[in-house]
């Protein structure tokens, strides 16, 4: 019997330990992710001030691509497309408003 709670206890031990490494993967990949958002920031806020009114801000048909390119990017890679939609969808949203910030601030 206490040879399998000693088990037990190195094996929640080794779990804690995976656990603790990924968490730092996780963060490195955030920090990469973040970086990369910044980068499309940028080239957002240049686009806000090409467009010509509201309606070539939002640009459904435009979001529609980037939807099923980034969703066959997913495929490709054989990560969740429906995640990768998600991600994106909030993104663009989230950059939709602040291009529309900036196209009413330089029309």
């Amino acid at each position: 019997m206490m040879a399998t709670i000693q088990g037990n206890d190195r094996d929640a031990q080794a779990d804690r330990e995976q656990l603790a490494a990924v968490r730092v993967a996780v963060d490195e990949v955030d920090d990469q992710i973040v970086t990369l958002i910044a980068r499309r920031e940028r080239l957002i806020r240049i686009a806000g001030t090409l467009k010509g009114d509201d309606a070539e801000v939002r640009a459904p048909g435009r979001v529609e691509r980037i939807i099923e390119h980034v969703r066959a990017a997913a495929e490709k890679k054989d990560i969740d497309p429906d995640i990768v939609e998600s991600t994106y969808r909030a993104m663009i949203s989230a950059f939709i408003e602040l291009e529309l910030k900036i196209h009413k601030e330089n029309s």
